[in-house]
């Protein structure tokens, strides 16, 4: 039994199929769509849809006002089988995050597609709703926000295309940031990005400073400096701390990693910024020697384990230059 309801388990981020619709021929194009990388906040943590087989929640947008149609496909379900066993509700589960107003049929889809030739300004409102159902599939703990609160700025990315003669806008990404208030007269949005978000600003920025002199290999080999940090401010508008992680992923590709002091003399210039934090609870721990009793002083050092650090310090470092890899190969391939 347990065996053959197995059989009715389907991972919903791969039956999820998404697409941004531009003609009507792309409706039935399978190399436009694609999946969602999350889906626990709808389905829960194990992303899962009980009780289909062969499952396909399709839901396609147009590519510019995000008109949208919802449809559930499936072979067969659990309940034409067991009596006794009940299938996931997975329609109500997407009702409860996308707008009402969508459509369900193909020829109703066609129609709205028509209509975006003559769309001018949508309704912003509206508009946003439909927007941020994409945030559910690739934020992963993202949530809806309050678009009466003014401190929400909104920063949208189009695309031109041409149809039958008209200039229309396709949807391509957006981001939001929230302005919080700063003592005494100041507003400031906090950063919080997604690691695809920070790749792609890592590819930006690095292709932008790239070409700045103080960027060139050979200042890159003599290590960070001011001028990077100013040059990099004065001419892109990039802050200190960006400018350092773009210094380390060019000279990353300036350095030959095969050549062992080369590598080494890079490892340690980037330990030399991740341990920083390590520092700190190094001169806390010498307060402390100062200031607890030795029973005291004993528990605490049982929670700072240097062993642990260092190992935890060439993680960081791993994982920073497996990032740094893969922005060096799109820079390549630019």
């Amino acid at each position: 039994m347990e065996k053959k309801l197995a059989e009715y388990k389907c991972n919903t981020n791969e039956v999820i199929k998404l697409k941004l619709v531009r003609f009507p021929e792309d409706i039935d194009d399978e190399g436009t769509l694609f999946n969602p990388e999350f889906s626990h906040q709808i389905f829960g943590d194990d992303e899962v849809a009980f009780g289909y087989k062969g499952l396909q929640i399709l839901l396609y947008y147009t590519a510019g006002n995000l008109s949208t149609m919802f449809r559930v496909h499936y072979t067969s379900k659990v309940d034409e089988k067991f009596e006794e066993v009940q299938a996931d509700d997975v329609e109500s589960k997407i009702r409860e995050i996308i707008p009402p107003g969508f459509c369900c049929g193909t020829d109703d889809f066609v129609s709205l597609l028509e209509k975006e030739a003559d769309l001018t300004c949508p309704g912003f409102r509206d508009y946003h709703e439909r927007l941020q159902t994409f945030l559910m599939w690739f934020i992963e703990t993202a949530s809806y926000i309050d678009v009466d609160d003014e401190r929400w700025d909104y920063f949208l990315v189009f695309e031109k295309y041409n149809k039958d003669g008209t200039t229309l806008f396709a949807t391509v990404g957006y981001m939001t940031v929230y302005n919080y208030y700063v003592y005494p007269d100041k507003t400031r949005p906090p950063e919080d990005p997604s690691e695809n978000f920070v790749r792609l600003r890592d590819f930006v920025l690095a292709k932008l400073c790239q070409n700045l002199p103080c960027f060139s290999p050979e200042k890159l080999l003599e290590g960070f400096s001011k001028e990077m940090v100013t040059e990099a401010q004065q001419k892109l508008k990039i802050n200190k701390q960006h400018a350092r992680r773009v210094y380390e992923i060019l000279r990353f590709r300036a350095t030959d990693m095969a050549d062992p002091e080369k590598s080494r003399s890079y490892r340690l210039e980037v330990k030399k910024r991740l341990v920083g934090p390590y520092k700190k609870n190094q001169r806390e721990m010498a307060k402390m020697r100062r200031c607890l009793k030795p029973e005291e002083l004993t528990n605490q050092m049982n929670q700072i384990d240097l062993k642990t650090q260092h190992e935890q310090l060439e993680q960081s470092y791993q994982e920073l230059v497996s990032e740094y890899r893969r922005t060096v190969e799109r820079l390549a391939q630019a």
